[in-house]
């Protein structure tokens, strides 16, 4: 008979299936931090992680040995651990183990934890330009430790920027998707093609508008909005000429400008 824990995790997931959180969610969790334990992590497992908003959980005695302790009144949320049962069957010299089942393990978020500084980055964000209209949009801005896989994400589901960099183009591209989710009203879910280009290039127009380091990412950006375009079978003029009317919809709505309040 299935725990109610374990249904609890499982119908989690299926609830964000329903609502199209998913995909986004799958993409995030394919790059987890190296070397912690929630790497090894299955897939599934990882997925539940990030919709705790978090990109490192561990049980209790795991934090214990990394020197760190569990804050008190924090609540766990359970991930499902494959129950498994070594059995040696009559008339034969081996044993071998059998998949019994899943139970639901309960582990705690790097966030609810204090004590000893992670080996990993603990990234503090400067104030960045136009932070201010994040708060304005009720987004949370909030840094989490790289992977070196991706620097930043845009969650519609928690309305939350995640920065794994300093890097004020990536705030910018990820604050153009929240934009764009009020332009458009719901984003696609997972990395749209068209969507993608609509947020570097608003980034790049934003980095030369209010930012400092436009000329670092220029070329970064291009091979970027280069990967999309062939994704759609166009050249990168034919994509940024595409995407053009949403893009301005996006700085106007960004910096305030009378298209975006209109």
């Amino acid at each position: 008979m299935m725990s109610e824990n374990v249904k609890k995790a499982l119908d989690g997931i299926i609830e964000k299936f329903r609502t199209g959180e998913v995909p986004d969610a799958i993409a995030l969790s394919m790059f987890p931090i190296p070397d912690i334990p929630s790497a090894k992590w299955s897939l599934l497992n990882r997925t539940m992680m990030f919709f705790r908003g978090t990109a490192d959980a561990r049980g209790f005695k795991q934090w214990q040995k990394a020197e760190r302790s569990v804050k008190k009144g924090a609540k766990a949320f359970h991930i499902l651990v494959p129950l498994i049962k070594t059995v040696k069957e009559e008339g034969e010299d081996e044993e071998k183990q059998i998949l019994k089942g899943f139970v639901a393990g309960p582990v705690f978020k790097v966030e609810d934890t204090e004590g000893k500084p992670l080996e990993y980055d603990c990234l503090e964000l400067p104030e960045m330009p136009l932070m201010q209209k994040a708060t304005e949009w009720g987004v949370n801005v909030k840094a989490i430790p790289g992977n070196y896989q991706y620097y930043g994400y845009y969650s519609t589901a928690r309305k939350e920027i995640a920065l794994a960099t300093k890097e004020e183009c990536v705030f910018f591209h990820e604050l153009a998707h929240a934009a764009h989710e009020k332009v458009k009203g719901k984003l696609k879910a997972g990395q749209d093609p068209l969507q993608e280009i609509v947020a570097e290039l608003s980034a790049q127009a934003l980095c030369r508008m209010v930012g400092k380091q436009s000329s670092d990412t220029l070329g970064n950006s291009y091979r970027y909005i280069g990967n999309y375009a062939e994704k759609l079978g166009i050249t990168i003029y034919t994509a940024c000429l595409r995407v053009m009317s949403d893009t301005e919809k996006v700085l106007e709505l960004i910096l305030d400008t009378e298209g975006g309040n209109a």
